[in-house]
């Protein structure tokens, strides 16, 4: 909907708010709803229109290269000059190409270089992946997700080598399609040096007899002039001569006149034919433009395309390890831990204090002794006291100080 009638509608519903909306009378409340409804629906092809027209919801159709009679005569039509021997227009054509085919070149090497950085990535990511520990002493579920991503790693590697060789091969076929070029170049330009030779030294000659015309006729004049100067003399002899020159000089003319008719018409019978492979050439410049601009965009779309899929296939890749991560449950790799190296479930017994004197102390000879956790009793309790002069006696020894 455009603006004018989006704005035609407000009026006309105001009027209506009105009751002056033609002849047809209306209620203050009516015209409302007839303002509100033109406003709503108004909004909405506008916010329709507004959906329509972005480019991102639009399909993108793709690059097509046409080869009408027309198109084929753009380089015909503009490389024209006024003067004969002028090639001016014919040498911008060719350098055009030059300068196409040095840009063709130049991203030839560009996917070189890119395969050559590609391949020293993947090599390198490809040792860093098999010589490189990366948590070599983890265990269970932890340990399988650093496998799948040591494995994905080595994948991604070796898609970026295979990257560079898919590389290279585009590569060739630019430089393929660049030689094949300059071979049918080759050709047409073959035969348009011929013609602009041939038309240059036809112009050369045809000045020539040009030049010799002129001569001639101011000769014939002269003569001429001579003839009737000579009118009143006397000697027949002299006039004879004058007269004898006279007729040289016409026959001269004549024949330099046919000479440079002659001329006249060769060089425009190879102007012709200079302007009819001058056409022809043109039209297959143009036509190798075309197919060049063409190949060349191709060229440049597949390789984002490659790069595309490479990031596409890397995020598969890593989506292998994120799920294997998601695989990993830390109350397992605890568990498992705990299973593998358990040295038991009974905790050590508490050291118990055992008395020297004690009669469980006493060993047979001959038997080993050997740590018994639970021979150690309770503290006895002395019978006598520490007056009594048998207290701490051993083997009629007393520890009581004298």
């Amino acid at each position: 909907m455009s603006v004018g009638l989006f704005a035609s509608l407000i009026y006309y519903s105001l009027a209506c708010t009105s009751g002056r909306c033609g002849t047809h009378v209306l209620t203050a409340g009516s015209g409302y709803v007839f303002f509100f409804f033109f406003l709503f629906f108004g909004l909405k092809n506008l916010c329709l229109r507004g959906k329509s027209s972005n480019p991102l919801t639009t399909t993108r159709k793709p690059f097509t290269v046409f080869l009408g009679s027309q198109h084929c005569q753009t380089f015909h039509s503009g490389s024209q000059s006024g003067d004969i021997l002028s090639t001016i227009g014919y040498d911008s054509i060719i350098q055009h190409l030059n300068n196409g085919r040095k840009n063709c070149k130049e991203f030839e090497e560009f996917l070189k270089e890119r395969a050559a950085i590609e391949e020293k990535y993947g090599k390198d990511l490809l040792n860093l992946s098999r010589k490189k520990p990366c948590g070599q002493s983890e265990i269970h579920t932890l340990k399988r997700a650093l496998e799948v991503f040591k494995q994905q790693v080595d994948n991604v590697a070796q898609c970026h080598i295979q990257l560079a060789q898919t590389l290279r091969e585009e590569a060739r076929k630019m430089e393929e399609f660049r030689e094949k070029q300059k071979l049918q170049r080759k050709k047409t330009e073959v035969i348009m040096d011929a013609v602009h030779k041939q038309k240059s030294l036809q112009f050369k000659k045809t000045m020539d007899a040009k030049r010799n015309y002129e001569q001639k006729c101011r000769d014939k004049d002269e003569a001429e002039q001579a003839v009737h100067r000579s009118a009143n003399l006397v000697n027949p002899k002299q006039q004879e001569k004058l007269f004898v020159k006279l007729a040289t000089s016409k026959t001269a003319v004549e024949d330099s006149d046919k000479a440079y008719m002659l001329h006249i018409n060769t060089l425009d019978k190879v102007r012709e034919e200079w302007q009819s492979e001058h056409i022809k050439a043109c039209e297959v410049f143009e036509a190798q433009e075309c197919e060049r601009i063409n190949f060349f965009r191709n060229a440049l779309w597949l390789h984002v395309n490659q790069l595309s899929k490479q990031c596409v296939t890397s995020d598969d890749m890593y989506e292998q390890v994120r799920k294997s991560l998601e695989m990993c449950s830390i109350e397992k790799d605890i568990e498992y831990f705990v299973n593998q190296r358990k040295t038991g479930q009974t905790p050590p017994a508490p050291i118990m204090y055992e008395n020297f004197y004690s009669p469980k102390n006493a060993v047979a000879p001959g038997k080993a002794t050997g740590p018994n956790i639970a021979r150690r009793g309770p503290l006895p309790i002395p019978k006598s006291l520490p007056d009594d002069p048998d207290y701490s006696v051993v083997s009629d020894y007393s520890l009581i100080y004298q």
